[in-house]
């Protein structure tokens, strides 16, 4: 088998994440499906860069803004599928087989990971659940879980837009009934949470999206919230 799967990660002051996020993903490796580890990052810090090299990825450097450093890592990515994953998130055990699987059965469809935080309690497990009934009522992941795509459905939807913010909720809204919860998990970070609070990092989030479904652009919410 041809391996199939690029795998895209876009990192930002990563590198304590990245090690164990590729680490996660030795299972592709080893049963030849990931066909390249693609890090596209958009800072200054050497440190990445040298992980990359040790990791044998292909290295990228990008202008800030997530969507700018998917849309850029998908250009030079050569895989006929790819896999979109955060630098803080890790697969869980199995999830080459489920991608192998999804990817023999679904060429028309776009997967995406259960989501968990990598931490207990009640907080991490109710956000985390409301996550995942975003993601099935709403077709709305977040980048957060992963999203696996073909190049020629990607091609068609005109790829991620270089914009700073609400990359995947636009990504996710061309694609709309093309959406599909895969049966692995997607553990991530719950490092901003803890330190924003759980409940203030919740309703920031869902006022920024309200805002930007009711009009806002992606500039202009970056610009009031993250500057």
């Amino acid at each position: 088998m041809v391996a199939p799967l690029s795998i895209i990660v876009p990192t930002n002051d990563s590198a304590r994440d990245l090690p164990d996020t590729v680490t996660s993903l030795f299972e592709g490796l080893q049963d030849g499906l990931i066909k390249e580890l693609i890090i596209c990052d958009s800072t200054d810090d050497k440190s990445v860069e040298t992980i990359a090299d040790k990791l044998g990825a292909i290295f990228i450097k990008s202008a800030k803004g997530r969507g700018t450093q998917l849309r850029e890592g998908a250009k030079y990515s050569s895989g006929e599928w790819m896999l979109f994953l955060h630098a803080d998130t890790h697969l869980g055990e199995g999830w080459n087989r489920i991608v192998s699987d999804f990817i023999d059965s679904h060429p028309d469809r776009v997967g995406y990971f259960r989501l968990k935080f990598r931490r207990r309690g009640f907080f991490p497990h109710m956000v985390a659940g409301w996550a995942n009934l975003r993601s099935t009522l709403f077709d709305l992941p977040y980048g957060d879980q992963g999203l696996l795509i073909s190049r020629t459905l990607y091609d068609q939807i005109g790829g991620f837009q270089a914009i700073p913010l609400m990359e995947d909720v636009d990504f996710c809204r061309k694609l709309k009934g093309k959406l599909m919860m895969l049966d692995g998990l997607a553990s991530t970070s719950a490092r901003r949470q803890v330190k924003n609070g759980w409940i203030r990092s919740g309703l920031g989030n869902l006022w920024i999206l309200t805002r930007y479904f009711l009009g806002s652009s992606p500039e202009d919410l970056f610009n009031k919230y993250y500057k």
